[in-house]
């Protein structure tokens, strides 16, 4: 039952993955271009220039915003990430291994020998 719980929220978080893979292109494309922006109105000397790099700020980040449904994109990302991992654990099975008690009684016997 548990691995059916997990087939069904790895292919929902696949299909979220694929449906906002779009948003999430344009989101990188939309934060690297903020990135680059800030750093040339920080490096600016001149009024002019301050306002060009604001003005490309600004553009980019309204790119930024209107790409918030990469956010779920990234959510279901995480999402698959730890279905992978807790199906990954799950295959894993205890074995507890019997240990022999004269083991443990041997080793103190040989120390009490030396004292």
């Amino acid at each position: 039952m548990k691995k059916a719980g997990l087939v069904l929220l790895g292919i929902t978080g696949a299909v979220l993955l694929l449906a906002n893979a779009g948003h999430m292109i344009g989101m990188a494309i939309s934060l690297v271009l903020m990135y680059f922006a800030v750093r040339g109105f920080l490096r600016a000397n001149s009024g002019g220039k301050k306002v060009l790099w604001g003005a490309l700020v600004l553009v980019a980040l309204l790119s930024a915003a209107a790409n918030i449904p990469a956010l779920l994109g990234v959510a279901a990302l995480c999402l698959l990430y730890f279905v992978m991992k807790s199906w990954k654990t799950e295959k894993k099975e205890n074995v507890t291994k019997k240990q022999d008690p004269f083991t443990s009684f041997e080793k103190q016997w040989e120390e009490l020998k030396r004292k």
